[in-house]
């Protein structure tokens, strides 16, 4: 996997690392396997760290944001108002015109192979956008 966004001479890559192990209870824990689905879903997915400590993924814009808080960690697809859903994975920020996020709670379980799918939807999309000229680019 790619870094990006190194901070203090570590990778965001090695900073991400640290914020799991730093964690050292279940949002360590899942924060981790969120990281896993992500590579498996898209290996060639960037890791920068941003926004003062926030781990983010990337592949032609931003996938997905990571951020932990005390009783919930907070995966936010930049562009998941976008994104099909069949499985209903969003549960958060569903009122916004382009965000959307999935909480994660003590003791709940993501679906894999829909995140995944998730995963892989806004990277196409990501791509799909970065191959059409902006409006800026038009005038």
């Amino acid at each position: 996997m790619k870094k990006s966004g190194a901070s203090q001479g570590q990778s965001a890559s090695e900073l991400i690392s640290k914020r799991i192990a730093e964690l050292g209870d279940w949002r360590g824990e899942t924060l981790g396997r969120i990281r896993e689905l992500i590579k498996e879903a898209d290996p060639s997915a960037v890791e920068e760290w941003k926004w003062m400590g926030t781990p983010i993924w990337s592949h032609d814009g931003i996938i997905c944001t990571g951020e932990s808080y005390k009783k919930v960690v907070k995966l936010t697809f930049a562009k998941g108002a976008s994104v099909k859903d069949p499985d209903r994975l969003f549960n958060s920020s569903l009122d916004g015109n382009v965000r959307r996020a999935i909480d994660i709670h003590e003791g709940e379980a993501v679906d894999e192979s829909a995140f995944k799918a998730l995963v892989r939807q806004a990277v196409a999309l990501n791509s799909s956008r970065k191959s059409k000229p902006s409006k800026k680019a038009k005038s």
